[in-house]
């Protein structure tokens, strides 16, 4: 079995930053332009203290002019920090929302072209969850909390530089008082963060699965007598939910403790610049200059460890996202290049030694060797369970085979370009995905993104015109929530439709005329008739009737198949 490489559920936050720098390239110069106004905003906070320091010194000397001219820049100041506070928030939302808005798009690109069996292996809510649920609260910080983040640490820095250019005696002081004890509870929130935030972030992950699959069992869950064991599943996890949260909230109110060191250190360096004052070491001016950056550097602080929780939430679900879009089991099936040539639009489809097995090691397939020949009809059939809807799949090149080959004309379907392999080999399901819209809508989804004429085409050659002109808005009717409002039958009159529209080489149908009710029965049989004319036919069969209809018959069976009938071409 080829091996299925699986996201961690704990991610690995290690580097997450370093990881999420190939994402921000494309948008660098904003982001450098926002950077450089982030800066002038930090530039002018640190600016009023010591505006404010010359106009004390100014007063203490009697010096008008000087008063003056502080007093003029410090308004100049004021106003100029508001003007850029406002503007760089907004720069920063833009870019921050740019990056996240990439992130989106590259999550759903990556889960819309990663292989079945990855996508398999996982539980339904885990990967919603790290491509929305993560993405979503990662949009959050960045509008809410970023931009507070970002200016906070620009204006920590600019004022420390300004402090050691002041007294780097007083500096070195409140250092030694503060720095120490500060660096403790932070090194320990961040021993603490990885576990606490992750744990957090996982439960939460195991509660939205169980959701989803609550929504796709509930006819089970209502008729089986099952549901109250399911909801003591629920409680536990819950339970979990509740256990990870309280810890991570226990984890932010200690790292709050800093605010406690703060007031230690700004009485400390109260009570010694008012001794130097008196002694004629410092002004008064500086003094009041360290007072009020102090205050600065504080509330800095202070605010920077409210938000260090909302930072590590954004960085736990940064790095959960990373390991969707990085992870190796995601990548789509390797595929070459393609042949230079286009290759025919009939031809030979052949299986050689193809092995297939489920994830946990149990072979469905071994060693099959089929031949399908151009225009070729031909049932598939078995037991429930015995691997032909999985022998269709691999026919069709949605399942790569872990052993042998699949070829067309000759060249492996591994090796044709995603596109290609969609034009030569359609597989029609029994239960067509149908998605919210009209029917255009659902039409729409095949290469090409075909117009409104080959809509038509199609629409005419497979006879259903009357159908389309009984529906309520034509193609414009409305399918509902996944295809609510469609019948199993009209469902399926999409699918072929789809089918239509990308003319393959080989079409394989997983019996598109059961549990179909009898007059949509015969818009799809005049259609089938029509589609499978000069091309080869596939059909995963479930009733005999339909068995009976085909000269060749592929019966699968632990594991093998085995060929009855002989090759007929139309």
């Amino acid at each position: 079995m080829a091996e299925v490489i699986l996201l961690a559920e704990q991610a690995s936050e290690k580097g997450t930053f370093r990881r999420t720098l190939p994402y921000l390239r494309p948008h660098r110069f904003a982001l450098g332009v926002t950077l450089g106004v982030v800066g002038l905003c930090a530039v002018a906070a640190v600016a009023l203290p010591p505006l404010v320091g010359r106009a004390v010194d100014a007063i203490t000397a009697g010096d008008r002019a000087a008063l003056t001219a502080a007093v003029v820049a410090l308004f100049a100041v004021v106003a100029a920090h508001i003007l850029l506070t406002r503007h760089s928030e907004l720069l920063l939302m833009r870019a921050g929302e740019k990056v996240v808005r990439d992130l989106r798009e590259r999550a759903v690109e990556r889960l819309a072209a990663a292989p079945l069996r990855f996508l398999e292996a996982h539980r339904t809510g885990d990967l919603l969850r790290r491509a929305t649920g993560e993405v979503a609260e990662l949009a959050n910080f960045v509008r809410r909390d970023l931009p507070n983040l970002v200016v906070i640490a620009a204006t920590l820095l600019f004022t420390t530089v300004m402090l050691l250019v002041y007294s780097w005696f007083l500096l070195l002081v409140l250092a030694v008082v503060f720095v120490p004890p500060a660096l403790y509870l932070l090194r320990s929130f961040h021993r603490r963060a990885e576990a606490v935030f992750g744990g957090q972030a996982a439960a939460e992950t195991a509660v939205a699965a169980t959701m989803t699959e609550t929504l796709t069992a509930r006819e089970l869950l209502a008729t089986s007598g099952a549901l109250p064991g399911w909801l003591r599943r629920v409680r536990r996890e819950n339970d979990d939910v509740v256990a990870a949260t309280r810890r991570t909230s226990w984890a932010e109110v200690r790292v709050e403790g800093v605010s406690l060191i703060e007031g230690l250190a700004q009485a400390v360096l109260l009570g010694l610049g008012a001794w130097l004052a008196i002694e004629g070491h410092v002004t008064v001016g500086t003094v009041v200059v360290f007072v009020l950056a102090s205050r600065t550097l504080f509330d800095g602080i202070g605010d920077a460890a409210q938000l260090v929780g909302e930072f590590q939430v954004a960085r736990t679900g940064l790095a959960r996202l990373l390991d969707l879009l990085e992870s190796p089991g995601a990548e789509p099936a390797a595929r070459g290049g393609g042949s230079a040539k286009r290759l025919p639009p009939r031809g030979e489809l052949v299986l050689e030694g193809v092995g297939y097995s489920y994830l946990d090691g149990t072979e469905v397939l071994r060693s099959v060797d089929l031949a399908f020949p151009p225009g070729e009809r031909v049932a598939v059939v078995g037991a429930t369970g015995s691997g032909k809807t999985t022998l269709g799949k691999v026919v069709a090149g949605l399942y790569p085979p872990d052993r042998g080959r699949v070829t067309y004309c000759g060249t492996d379907l591994r090796e044709l370009p995603g596109e290609e392999l969609s034009r030569l080999i359609a597989l029609v399901p029994q239960d067509v995905h149908i998605i919210t819209g009209t029917i255009a809508d659902n039409l729409a989804l095949v290469p090409g993104l075909p117009g409104e004429e080959a809509v038509a085409g199609a629409v005419e050659r497979l006879g259903l015109g009357p159908w389309v002109a009984g529906l309520p808005a034509g193609l414009a009717t409305g399918t509902g929530v996944r295809g609510e409002r469609l019948s199993a039958g009209e469902r399926q009159i999409v699918g072929l439709l789809r089918a239509a529209l990308i003319d393959p080489a080989v079409l394989v149908l997983d019996e598109a005329t059961a549990d179909v009710d009898p007059e949509i029965a015969g818009w799809v049989e005049r259609a089938l008739a029509e589609l499978c004319a000069e091309r080869t036919l596939i059909v995963i069969a479930h009733r005999p009737e339909t068995v009976a209809l085909l000269p060749r018959t592929v019966r699968v069976a632990d594991g093998t198949v085995r060929s009855e009938g002989t090759a007929v071409r139309p």
